[in-house]
């Protein structure tokens, strides 16, 4: 783990400035220096997916029903892990939903993993790809809402059952609504910047038993916080797809009240 510019990141901006300006410029953005346009995190998330090609493209060449070697197995203890959490937050739905919710957690999670390697930052500990990633869930949660039930049920479910109350319900709603991508990049970006500081500070003071230590921390709440984004976003999920929006969306708010607290007491 670095603190200034990674060496990866070196050789892009020395060989692939012109391509990170003409990127940005896409965006109608522009690099404080031109000749350095490639940031930390920009990399880091291209040698995230490119990693993530990688790893599949071999695993996809040694499947195997007879022999299912090491790497297989690992894939199908995380899918299946993931299969199950679909099935219990989402529903008979979960199968559709299956592939965004394995590929962020394998996503988020070796982004927050890359930064124990020396030489190499957790592109998560910068706020815009948790946002990105938060970005992503949001978006997809409310479109496959609005694709089961329609613009009007979807937004209707926001009033809430007793109809006395759905003008407040409705505001209520639509801010708690809002908020969740705030809520999902804060709570990835604060632990695990944080996470990446206190290693350092104390691979600064010594580099044997303690650095290791906190670097062993640092890996479960890595995988602990990858975990909470996925949980979260099924069950934003589940709520949206849910054939009864009165009783289940109220249980989903609670179970989605339930994994916040016990990310926080993870933080």
């Amino acid at each position: 783990m670095v603190t200034h510019e990674a060496w990866l990141t070196r050789l892009f901006n020395a060989h692939l400035a012109g391509l990170g300006n003409s990127l940005l410029a896409l965006f109608h953005q522009q690099a404080a220096n031109p000749a350095e346009p490639w940031a930390d995190f920009m990399v880091m998330q291209l040698t995230v997916a490119l990693l993530l090609i990688i790893l599949f493209a071999i695993l996809r060449s040694q499947l195997s029903v007879d022999k299912p070697g090491s790497l297989q197995h690992v894939f199908e203890l995380i899918h299946g892990f993931l299969t199950g959490e679909s099935e219990k937050h989402v529903g008979h739905d979960s199968r559709k939903h299956i592939v965004l919710f394995e590929t962020l957690f394998c996503f988020i999670l070796i982004s927050n993993l890359i930064g124990v390697i020396p030489g190499f930052v957790s592109p998560t500990q910068v706020i815009y790809v948790p946002a990105g990633c938060a970005l992503i869930s949001f978006l997809y949660f409310n479109i496959v809402g609005i694709r089961k039930h329609g613009i009007v049920k979807y937004t209707g479910h926001f009033a809430g059952p007793i109809w006395w109350m759905a003008p407040l319900m409705f505001i209520i709603e639509v801010i708690s609504t809002l908020a969740r991508p705030l809520s999902l990049s804060i709570r990835l970006f604060a632990n695990m910047f944080a996470g990446e500081q206190v290693t350092l500070v104390f691979m600064s003071l010594t580099y044997l038993v303690i650095p290791a230590l906190f670097m062993g921390l640092h890996v479960f709440v890595g995988l602990l916080q990858s975990y909470v984004f996925v949980v979260l976003t099924m069950m934003y999920v589940g709520g949206a797809v849910a054939e009864a929006h009165g009783a289940d969306h109220g249980d989903t708010h609670k179970s989605e009240h339930l994994a916040e607290a016990h990310a926080e007491m993870a933080a």
